[in-house]
């Protein structure tokens, strides 16, 4: 079983068009559904999907959730509802009221720069009671504020997208696998035992483009997140359409498929669908039995 646990689907030519992407990303702007994925992932493997929310529209959080009614390939639902706003908790219960709605994806970088301020740490706690997850698109700079989140809420689930958006340049420095300063922020954001870390977009990380299909040009990068995070907190994710941007969705799985292999059955079940249930709860739909 594989699930992919980061995709993005919209459609350009609903009446209301959409906000994201924009009409002049030529790449991504057109319809992209989930038998559009369905019909690269299911050959290699893929047996259903976690969809994270990238429009900021309320109502497109209820869009996927009907696309999820009419098609069990989506297995979970992240939603994009913005914090610190009087009206986060009744939006967030409207749409946890369906089982496929799993969690939210953190809006922007600022909360992160002092959660404490404002009502950010009253919504992530609300998430929690839930039983919801959070996912966060950070940068490095944004490790202390995401650290002192994991602190201060234990019971929440945070998961890191796009291994933190770490430069991935294939070359080892000074004798260690990365960068030190990556090295140690990796290493505090997986000491809260309750962050995980999505192994995802790594051809997009690659400071090289068009992104090397060699695994050998990721292995320090993946071996530094499996030294920080271990085999029980790193998950599958393709960012499907917009790891288009570095090569095929074939390129991009087998990279993964091809590393994670070499450590046996335990940590590919673990990477590819385990580690990702226990972090964001999905539904074992028919499409993912």
């Amino acid at each position: 079983m594989i699930v992919d646990t980061h995709t993005h689907f919209y459609d350009p030519t609903r009446p209301q068009g959409i906000p994201w992407p924009p009409a002049e990303d030529k790449l991504l702007y057109r319809t992209v559904q989930p038998e559009h994925h369905r019909a690269l992932a299911e050959p290699e493997g893929v047996t259903g999907t976690v969809v994270v929310e990238a429009s900021f529209w309320l109502e497109d959080n209820q869009y996927v959730l009907d696309l999820a009614a009419q098609d069990p390939w989506i297995v979970g639902v992240v939603g994009n509802i913005a914090t610190d706003r009087p009206e986060f908790g009744a939006e967030l219960d409207r749409f946890a009221a369906n089982p496929l709605f799993r969690g939210v994806r953190v809006r922007g970088t600022n909360p992160f720069e002092d959660v404490e301020s404002g009502n950010f740490l009253a919504d992530m706690a609300k998430l929690a009671a839930l039983d919801l997850e959070v996912d966060v698109l950070i940068h490095k700079q944004h490790v202390d504020g995401l650290v002192a989140l994991a602190n201060h809420l234990p019971e929440l689930r945070i998961v890191v997208d796009h291994i933190g958006h770490m430069p991935i340049d294939g070359t080892p420095i000074d004798g260690r696998p990365i960068a030190a300063e990556w090295i140690d922020a990796y290493a505090r954001l997986a000491e809260p035992p309750n962050v995980y870390v999505k192994v995802s977009a790594v051809m997009e990380q690659s400071t090289v483009q068009p992104a090397p299909v060699d695994l050998g040009f990721y292995v320090p990068a993946l071996d530094a997140l499996w030294n920080a995070f271990g085999e029980d907190r790193v998950i599958y994710g393709s960012n499907w359409p917009v790891c288009e941007r570095a090569g095929t969705f074939a390129q991009s799985i087998r990279i993964v498929k091809d590393y994670v292999r070499g450590k046996g059955q335990d940590a590919w079940d673990n990477y590819f669908w385990k580690n990702g249930q226990a972090a964001y709860k999905w539904v074992a739909r028919q499409a993912a039995s």
